[in-house]
């Protein structure tokens, strides 16, 4: 085997521990290179929605389930935190963490009954959910300061070191996807990975091999989440301001779509389709009128020519190209 096959063979068996570290790496050397405020404040929300996001991909990409309310728990995370801070006198990182385990059993509470149903009826099941939770943080006023919104939300602190500006909130929020980031792809190559792929697949057939499918939706259900809040608690500590318009049921279609673009079933494509979605507006803002239909031609064109996503078009093309090139080398090795 030449040197250069050797690398190749290296890079292949490696891509997944090389391409998080050239992320990591990545996301420490940004602030040095782009320190404007504005563009870390984008970038920072990618990361955000990159949080939720990658838990929602779990439950509708690996899971083969559909959810139309994670904006639901985006926004109880993004409240309770609030709450919890600004009304209860409890330290920020503690109430990120009670929050994280309410929601976490409110999700596993709504789950256990709504998980039995399938199909557009899940779809408009978890639907009402988000709507239940978005009227109740408009009409309940006098606790989440209803329409107006709710102010006043200290930030996360290290002792006397606040994440109180972009930069070290950049590294926070980024240092959070990243953990996030190597949970999914830990847990997608693990037995419980290849059950939600067998779920996904044909539920009976997973029955069938001794997988309890209803237990395995709940679980996936509660970690996505747990995820969701815990994007809306970082949310809530870095605007330090939250309304209920954040946490609408278009929010929800739009972390959707984030899946649908990136690629359904791919923890990479979760961060490209957070960035892709996340950023449009500011692409397109000069065709602000027209948002809506733009967002829509986008949805269609990736799921008519790229079924499998940005992330998994770009694999599929790598990959044609990879095999040309094997059978290149094949057939100058022959003809020598």
């Amino acid at each position: 085997m030449s040197t250069k096959d050797k690398i190749l063979y290296f890079l292949i068996l490696h891509r997944t521990g090389l391409a998080v570290s050239a992320f990591a790496a990545f996301v420490l050397l940004f602030p040095l290179y782009q320190d404007n405020p504005y563009t870390l404040g984008l970038t920072n929300l990618i990361a955000l929605n990159t949080i939720v996001v990658l838990g929602l991909n779990l439950f509708i990409g690996y899971a083969g389930q559909i959810s139309l309310g994670h904006a639901a728990f985006f926004g109880l995370g993004a409240y309770g935190s609030a709450l919890l801070t600004v009304e209860g006198g409890i330290p920020a990182w503690g109430a990120l963490l009670l929050t994280a385990l309410a929601v976490a059993a409110i999700a596993w509470l709504v789950g256990r009954p709504i998980l039995r149903l399938h199909g557009h009826y899940l779809a408009m099941a978890t639907l009402g959910l988000n709507l239940v939770v978005y009227t109740i943080l408009v009409q309940a006023d006098q606790l989440t300061g209803g329409p107006s919104g709710f102010a006043g939300i200290p930030p996360l602190a290290l002792g006397d070191w606040a994440f109180d500006d972009e930069i070290r909130f950049h590294y926070l929020v980024w240092g959070t996807a990243l953990a996030c980031l190597l949970i999914s792809l830990n847990l997608v190559r693990s037995g419980v990975g290849r059950g939600l792929a067998a779920l996904a697949a044909d539920e009976q057939a997973a029955q069938s091999l001794g997988i309890d499918t209803a237990r395995a939706k709940v679980r996936i259900f509660v970690l996505s989440a747990v995820l969701a809040s815990l994007g809306g608690s970082l949310f809530a500590h870095c605007y330090r301001f939250v309304s209920p318009d954040s946490f609408g049921i278009f929010v929800s279609v739009d972390f959707v779509i984030m899946v649908v673009i990136g690629g359904l079933g791919s923890v990479w494509g979760t961060l490209l389709g957070a960035s892709v979605v996340t950023m449009l507006p500011e692409w397109i803002e000069v065709f602000d009128t027209y948002k809506d239909i733009i967002y829509g031609l986008i949805l269609v064109v990736i799921l008519m020519f790229l079924p499998r996503g940005l992330v998994g078009g770009l694999i599929d093309l790598a990959r044609n190209r990879f095999v040309l090139w094997i059978r290149k080398n094949a057939a100058s090795r022959t003809d020598q």
